[in-house]
């Protein structure tokens, strides 16, 4: 099982509950393909470096996961061909970025 991690924009126009069902049917998708949840975050609405869709914002929100390598193809496509996705990319993390996200996270539970 590898160890990766997801950053995906959603479209600014969704209501709430919209993007929480695509949150939801994206998580629901990586565990059926036999993926192990290690975070969620929610970044909220941020304004984009550049236009995308002629949008200028954009709802973003990070997976940290734990998934076979061949789960990603099929897990991407599925983001590609979601309208509501705006922007996504997936990077593998080694050692030292499982370490660092750990310690990202434990910062924001001191915070909050």
């Amino acid at each position: 099982m590898n160890h990766y991690e997801t950053v995906f924009i959603l479209n600014p126009v969704l209501s709430e509950t919209q993007i929480e069902e695509t949150v939801k049917k994206f998580e629901d998708f990586l565990i059926k393909n036999g993926a192990k949840m290690v975070s969620k975050e929610d970044w909220g609405l941020k304004k984009l470096a550049y236009p995308i869709q002629h949008k200028k914002s954009g709802f973003y929100h990070l997976f940290e996961f734990q998934v076979p390598g061949e789960a990603i193809g099929p897990y991407e496509l599925e983001l590609r061909r979601d309208e509501r996705v705006m922007r996504f990319l997936t990077v593998k993390l080694d050692k030292h970025a499982i370490a660092w996200a750990e310690k990202r996270r434990d910062k924001l539970k001191a915070k909050a």
